[in-house]
């Protein structure tokens, strides 16, 4: 390791020992997973477009336990008691196209940097989309396995994460990052940089495919990505371009199922799209560049459509002239053509970022949610992020590595929960500044911020 990227790294280790430190000073009782009661709340539940009245909500262990109109009795010496004062209560955030190995790198470190060195960027990311109030992401592609079980262990405070682990791609398709030096490529040879640390792996064939599949779900996958057409990032693929065939995609589809699990489908285009529902591919990603027969396809078919509002600063960002930016300039118009047709055919759409090489995109994650209302009232686009996407988590089948209802507020559901200090359903701007207004972030029962125990009200 370098010495700048030692300094950096030591820097980052820092604030990770500071925020566990700030974690100590929380109270006792919550972090010994003893109850927790919120008082005095009003509740956004992840699916109405309404708040509740005034209501207690009990959180014992990870789950909520009892939600009441009236007061909870409670031993002061076994119950942390948070008063809401009116505040609004709302399911942790989930964001279901993140990629938490490749926020803060760039391109070339992603592919060619140290891998300690990226790890510990991206368990600091990890930290702080937690503290944005994202509880969970689906990760659709990186090496996110080892982040995943430091979170799960709680080494680093960080999100649920549904992990894909690498992105299957074929030769010069979406997610193939090496260069005409790379070529020939020897079927069966020595694996490229990309490929060792789990970025994105090449199939050209369904038999190679399922051997992909396979390993990805040996080492935790909770459901598969491939992808089926071109894309904006990737320097040699081509938007228009299809790339898996139909029976490289059935082999990734079937070696998933046999596994209770689903697979993911990068597609733009109305061919890529097709290609990928007819194989039995369950989501598709982006779906830009559908036409109206495509959308009446997923509609028909029940498939999810998982859509992000790409902000116009990620175009913006790349360099003019670029073919990247050529791509993105064929892309970026599509943007709003698909969610006018999602809500045309009503159909199943869930909400994601998809947030590359740009620690300051990162934080604008709840921004990104926000320009939703261009198409959905704030009720609606904040039910997409919670309710709406943890209905399409539970795809994962026995894959899920957190079993339970995520995304709601209610009993018996996983106690990811945010105290608001305002009302997002009236002003979804609220969660565009986190730091200010989420003045509660609680995942899996245990409090991350309290800064109503800290005096420390707005």
């Amino acid at each position: 390791m370098c010495q700048r990227h030692w300094r950096r790294a030591v820097k980052i280790l820092a604030m990770a020992i500071a925020l566990s430190l700030m974690t100590a000073l929380l109270p006792a009782q919550a972090q010994q997973g003893a109850a927790v009661l919120f008082q005095n709340v009003r509740i956004f539940d992840g699916r109405s477009d309404a708040l509740s009245g005034a209501s207690n909500v009990l959180v014992r262990g990870n789950k909520i336990e009892k939600i009441s109109p009236v007061a909870t009795p409670i031993d002061a010496g076994q119950t942390v008691a948070i008063d809401g004062t009116g505040r609004v209560l709302m399911p942790g955030l989930i964001d279901v196209h993140w990629h938490a190995m490749l926020i803060r790198p760039t391109p070339a470190d992603a592919i060619a940097g140290d891998v300690g060195y990226n790890n510990l960027l991206a368990a600091a990311e990890a930290t702080d989309t937690l503290m944005r109030g994202f509880t969970t992401v689906r990760d659709v592609g990186g090496p996110a396995f080892g982040l995943k079980q430091a979170i799960d262990e709680g080494v680093v405070p960080g999100p649920r994460i549904y992990p894909s682990g690498a992105m299957i791609t074929v030769t010069s398709g979406h997610g193939d990052f090496r260069q005409h030096s790379d070529l020939p490529r020897t079927i069966g040879g020595m694996l490229t940089r990309m490929e060792q640390i789990g970025g994105s792996m090449v199939a050209d064939s369904p038999d190679e495919v399922r051997v992909r599949v396979r390993e990805q779900l040996m080492q935790g996958a909770s459901q598969i990505k491939l992808t089926a057409g071109g894309g904006v990032s990737s320097p040699f693929s081509p938007i228009d371009a299809v790339t898996f065939t139909e029976p490289e995609l059935r082999a990734a589809v079937e070696a998933a199922e046999n596994w209770g699990t689903y697979v993911v489908a990068h597609a733009f285009t109305p061919a890529a799209i097709q290609r990928s529902i007819a194989a039995g591919v369950k989501c598709i990603e982006h779906g830009f560049l559908m036409d109206d027969a495509t959308a009446k396809l997923i509609a028909e078919k029940g498939v999810w459509l998982s859509l992000q509002p790409l902000p116009e600063e990620m175009r913006q960002g790349l360099p003019e002239g670029s073919v990247q930016r050529a791509k993105a300039d064929e892309v970026w118009p599509g943007i709003s053509r698909a969610y006018e047709f999602a809500k045309k055919y009503k159909l199943k759409t869930a909400w994601g970022t998809d947030v590359l090489f740009s620690r300051a995109l990162a934080q604008r994650q709840g921004a990104i949610l926000a320009s939703l209302v261009r198409w959905y009232t704030p009720a609606e686009a904040l039910a997409m992020a919670t309710g709406t996407n943890g209905e399409l988590l539970t795809l994962s089948g026995k894959r899920n590595p957190y079993p339970g209802k995520l995304g709601v507020v209610e009993e018996g559901a996983l106690a990811d929960l945010l105290l608001v200090d305002g009302n997002p359903i009236e002003n979804i701007k609220l969660i565009e500044d986190p730091s200010k207004n989420f003045l509660v972030i609680m995942k899996d029962g245990k409090v991350h911020k309290n800064l109503i125990a800290s005096g420390k009200r707005n």
